[in-house]
């Protein structure tokens, strides 16, 4: 279990286009503590999460369609990479309608197994969920570009930031 830590913000990241996204993702997959990384993602519909998350997954090596896991709610990857191995989990809680959900489909193992995992709507499965690393709040602006606000929870996390 990583050491508690006192929660960071990070300052604002803005987010112009959807290759800032790209940039960011390849950014951050080039991190070797993304690894065991658990990283949460907020934002309203069409904010721009899924998005994000087949950036990173690309940048990570995930080949061939990447599919937003609305309806089957996990979708696992495993790719090689050059420190081996690499299980992902991207998790979609939409359609959660009370935490106990998470609890009975038995995602509770899944998030402590080695492997980065990443939740969208982790709001629908609050007080089930362990801390995350990584928050990352995305706002859609008006000018269709995104402003998002990452907060480190554990030293991970600020690592992932730094």
């Amino acid at each position: 279990m990583p050491p508690i830590v006192e929660t960071v913000d990070h300052p604002p990241l803005h987010w112009r286009d959807e290759a800032a996204t790209q940039a960011f993702a390849e950014d951050l997959a080039a991190l070797p503590a993304l690894r065991n990384a658990f990283i949460e993602l907020h934002g309203d519909l069409g904010a721009g999460k899924t998005t994000f998350v087949r950036h990173l997954l690309r940048a990570l090596g995930v080949q061939g369609r990447i599919k937003s896991p609305s309806y089957a709610v996990v979708e696992p990857y495993t790719v090689d990479t050059p420190l081996g191995e690499l299980n992902i989990w991207h998790f979609d809680l939409y359609r959660f309608a009370n935490p106990r959900e998470f609890e009975e489909a038995g995602f509770r193992d899944l998030l402590a197994s080695p492997g980065l995992k990443l939740v969208e709507w982790p709001e629908k499965a609050q007080g089930v969920l362990p801390a995350p690393d990584l928050a990352l709040h995305i706002t859609a602006l008006a000018d269709e570009s995104r402003q998002v606000k990452a907060i480190a929870h554990t030293s991970r996390g600020q690592e992932l930031l730094a």
